[in-house]
């Protein structure tokens, strides 16, 4: 526990400092708790990617501040969209803080105060694959670097924090989504919206998604629906919600932690869960209730037309429904259905598995005239347009098809990650919001209402967001019977 360990405050340290070590910093820790013992060091047999000539300067800003790394996105005027050059910077950086025994935490944000990243640089993707196979074959090399830098990060040996202020799409929930510090503010935009321009939810999609509650991520998939703030945090995105405001003052507490020489991984861990604790707020909670349920109960399905049917039958949440078919019949039928299969396929992949086959669902993409219909439609085309899919109808995407995004490409090899770490559930999970499956699992103890709830309370540590959450939960999956809650 965190109270069994001192770590303490150093003084605050002038503006100047910031670009250079600091000179007392502990040894690094031995991790000795079983549930992160999948978490590895990045490895040295493959080689780890260096610049290129022609790679943008300073697109990607490092910094150091006493015990805390920072790797700043410098492409605001892009929304810090990331492409080849930042991951080929940071890659080296990454390498060389796990090994340094100055080097505690790495804190990921974005220049400017739009966006921690928007993305890919899909724009550049998608003329450079009108060049055929050749540019097609480049493109796929991008989403290889881009995956094996979220790999590096998800099974990275030190505590990752990211500050998910502003738009964080595909590429930013890929740099944000596998740390265990997830921070979101009153200006967070977060979706995955890679149906809308024909490809799929990557960046490990297939890993968290199917892993929300309920059909919460197969919504978010095939919709690209945006969580505004805080709702990112009781949808299980952001681990923590705090106000854009008080960042500065977060980083500078975070870069004072000093850990003890015999604290672990996890115990580190819980210090800065507990520093960042004392910055969180509390909002209402809006994707809830009544929403929640036709959530469950029209995303369930394993077929899109079987989702579409029950949407169009839903009766509870009409107007909610028919907005959702509007949207969906905007969408790439080819993406829809791959993406549902990636998804129902995703909740028995590890994390490292996840990445290695999306390499092959994205390499398949960059061959299907889809993705660079959809980029062009939406994000070059001025102003944007309705897309022209092809086929342009469900009807027209055979099971065959779609089988055939989950094999790998003729003339690709297969993506070679460059850390051994795996799991198959995030270690780091319980920084988040408890799950419903955590919730039922403890109300079929046959607990009650408050007991439920004061439970999960104190064993957050008084978090915020959590009594809310539990609440919302029992409201809706639990009803009164003769030994207390019944789960229904």
């Amino acid at each position: 526990m965190l109270l069994r360990h001192s770590f303490s405050r150093l003084p605050s340290p002038p503006s100047w400092i910031s670009r250079f070590p600091s000179p007392a910093m502990p040894l690094r820790a031995k991790v000795t708790n079983p549930a992160f013992q999948a978490t590895a060091s990045i490895s040295t047999s493959v080689p780890i990617p260096k610049e290129l000539p022609g790679d943008e300067p300073d697109d990607v800003l490092f910094n150091t501040l006493y015990g805390l790394r920072s790797i700043e996105l410098n492409r605001p005027k892009k929304l810090n969209s990331l492409n080849g050059s930042m991951a080929r910077k940071i890659f080296p950086r990454l390498k060389e803080w796990e090994k340094s025994h100055l080097a505690n935490i790495v804190l990921i944000s974005g220049a400017g105060s739009k966006a921690l990243c928007a993305g890919g640089d899909v724009a550049a993707l998608a003329l450079q694959n009108e060049q055929g196979e050749e540019g097609q074959r480049a493109s796929t090399d991008f989403f290889g670097l881009e995956y094996s830098l979220d790999h590096s990060i998800a099974t990275y040996s030190k505590p990752v924090i990211s500050f998910m202020d502003g738009i964080t799409m595909g590429g930013g929930v890929g740099l944000s989504m596998h740390a265990p510090f997830r921070i979101a503010t009153e200006k967070t935009v977060f979706a995955m919206p890679e149906t809308t321009i024909g490809f799929f939810p990557d960046v490990g999609g297939s890993f968290f998604l199917p892993r929300l509650d309920g059909e919460t991520g197969t919504y978010l998939a095939l919709t690209s629906e945006r969580l505004n703030g805080v709702q990112a945090l009781y949808a299980g995105i952001a681990t923590h919600f705090l106000h854009s405001s008080v960042l500065s003052s977060v980083t500078q507490r975070l870069s004072e932690l000093v850990f003890p020489d015999n604290l672990d991984l996890p115990g580190r861990l819980d210090a800065v869960n507990k520093t960042m604790a004392e910055f969180s707020l509390e909002e209402p909670m809006l994707l809830a209730g009544g929403l929640r349920e036709a959530i469950d109960r029209c995303f369930k399905f394993n077929q899109v037309e079987e989702i579409i049917a029950a949407l169009e039958s839903e009766q509870e949440q009409k107007e909610w429904a028919q907005k959702t078919l509007e949207t969906l019949s905007t969408r790439s039928p080819t993406s829809l259905k791959v993406t549902l299969r990636q998804l129902r396929l995703g909740k028995k992949w590890g994390i490292s598995e996840t990445f290695k086959r999306e390499y092959d669902i994205a390499g398949n993409f960059m061959r299907h005239p889809d993705f660079v219909e959809g980029v062009k439609a939406r994000l070059i085309s001025k102003p944007a347009r309705q897309a022209e899919w092809q086929p342009a109808t469900l009807q027209e995407v055979s099971q065959e098809t779609v089988d055939g995004f989950f094999a790998t490409p003729e003339n690709q090899q297969g993506l070679q990650l460059l850390s051994e770490g795996d799991y198959n559930r995030y270690p780091h999970e319980r920084f988040a919001l408890p799950s419903e499956a955590e919730i039922e699992k403890f109300v079929r103890q046959s607990r009650s209402a408050r007991e439920t709830i004061q439970h999960f309370v104190e064993k957050s540590g008084q978090k915020e967001g959590v009594a809310e959450k539990v609440s919302e939960v029992l409201a809706r999956r639990t009803t009164i019977g003769q030994n207390g809650l019944e789960w229904r």
